[in-house]
């Protein structure tokens, strides 16, 4: 019996669940704005982000992780899983109007709708505890987090958030405050699962940041062939600072080898600011934010899970930000919705091993708005990727691997493939029936770059190549 009860105790200890097993907790870090070239970690010596170049060190590095081209359509797709082109939110909301352009575009929805199953409902049925603090974008009063899943639920805009708000005797700057909730809400539920997002105003337009930051980058020599704007980096430095309180957060909590950490920026970076003053460069990427060019939709992405993600890689699949729910469900063995479909495609492999492939081979963009070019839709296959203008029909071609910067147009040296990827892309039109520009009946060119309401200016023509 002796004998017995010992190879019984033995094999507890032996087939017992790990603590590694447990449900992973899952933490989504969402910048504003961020350019793919702004951090250390992708190369820019102006702005300092000691933090998140030691998260990329500690983990793994996205080169080509793409987003929507602005604010709203990503935030849909993140919580959806689905192309934001499904819900016509493909714009930012409200998105705002040209009403003399030669196309007139799509409304844009005030809100996503509430039939949509966020990861955070998902992982709720699951038994996670779901945390969300900083900006949503996505709907008003009866239409924001806390009714989509989110159980703890603070909305805030805005580089600074006042005592009403904070709950505090002063105004915070909204990086420390963020990190404040992060912080609470990790020691409040790290007993159990969780998921948790963080979605920052920082870096977006207006600029501001504290007079120590701006003193400190107005001292300092500029990058060679980029803005290094002293607010701008400043700016990026508190987001940096708040990323490294909430990793800091997880470490102290002693729940690192149980939690992904995905840092991301909802699209390419600005720019431009509308009165035309150059905050940032994508370079050596092309275009920005309001764009389908590289700039507009390749943002930073970083992933670090202790001894889960390898340490110290870089993975250079194509990825977007919509995989980021059937990833979280497939982690959590959460139940994935019935009623919906998934566009996106779960990462747990690449997160495991970033040469780890993936069967999709083919991304699209819709951007039927005038933001920051003109009307169009963008599709990549492998290393091609296709934009069609939806003004003058305009076809660019570009070979990604060869030419990230898209400048060599190979359109008129690639007919077969262009009609081939052409057909591809209004199939994909088709599919997720995607809402389309009409022309303009009060079209007037004199007045083409006009916004409504009396606003003017923000629209640059699609430079000719």
């Amino acid at each position: 019996m002796k004998h017995l009860a010992l190879l019984i105790l033995l094999a507890s200890l032996l087939f017992r669940p790990s603590a590694y097993s447990s449900p992973p907790n899952l933490i989504l870090i969402l910048a504003d704005d961020l350019g793919w070239a702004d951090l250390g970690c992708y190369g820019n010596t102006f702005n300092e982000t000691p933090h998140l170049d030691r998260f990329a060190r500690d983990g793994m590095r996205f080169t080509q992780f793409y987003a929507g081209p602005v604010c709203s359509p990503t935030r849909c797709n993140l919580q959806s899983g689905q192309d934001q082109a499904r819900f016509g939110i493909t714009q930012h909301i409200p998105g705002h109007q040209r009403p003399f352009a030669r196309l007139a575009d799509p409304a844009v929805p005030r809100q996503m709708p509430l039939e949509v199953e966020t990861f955070a409902e998902c992982l709720a049925k699951a038994g996670y505890a779901t945390g969300y603090f900083g900006k949503w974008h996505l709907g008003g009063a009866g239409f924001g987090p806390a009714d989509q899943g989110w159980q703890t639920a603070l909305e805030c805009n805005g580089n600074t958030q006042p005592p009403k708000v904070t709950g505090s005797a002063k105004t915070l700057r909204t990086t420390d405050f963020l990190a404040q909730k992060a912080e609470e809400f990790i020691a409040a539920n790290r007993d159990r699962p969780f998921v948790l997002q963080i979605s920052h105003a920082a870096v977006h337009i207006p600029l501001s940041t504290t007079p120590e930051l701006k003193a400190k980058y107005e001292n300092k020599t500029p990058m060679p062939g980029y803005p290094s704007n002293p607010q701008y980096a400043g700016l990026t430095e508190e987001l940096d600072q708040s990323v490294g309180r909430v990793v800091a957060a997880v470490d102290r909590a002693g729940i690192a080898e149980n939690t992904l950490i995905v840092f991301l920026s909802d699209n390419g970076g600005l720019e431009h600011e509308q009165s035309g003053r150059v905050v940032t460069s994508n370079q050596p990427l092309r275009g920005e934010k309001g764009t389908l060019y590289e700039g507009g939709i390749r943002v930073p992405g970083i992933a670090r899970w202790t001894g889960k993600v390898p340490a110290g890689t870089q993975c250079d699949t194509p990825l977007i930000t919509m995989d980021l729910h059937p990833t979280f469900l497939e982690l959590a063995s959460a139940a994935t919705p019935k009623s919906q479909p998934c566009d996106g495609a779960s990462l747990a492999a690449v997160l495991r091993d970033p040469a780890a492939t993936l069967a999709r081979d083919t991304l699209h963009w819709h951007l039927p708005h005038y933001h920051h070019s003109t009307p169009a839709s963008a599709l990549r296959r492998g290393d091609w990727k296709l934009l069609e203008f939806f003004e003058d029909g305009t076809l660019e071609l570009y070979d990604l691997k060869n030419d990230p910067g898209e400048q060599r147009n190979l359109a008129s040296a690639q007919p077969t493939l262009v009609q081939e990827l052409l057909a591809a892309l209004q199939a994909w039109h088709k599919d997720v029936k995607a809402l389309m520009p009409v022309p303009n009946p009060r079209y007037d060119p004199v007045k083409a770059d006009q916004l409504g309401k009396g606003l003017q200016g923000g629209r640059k023509k699609r430079p000719k190549q």
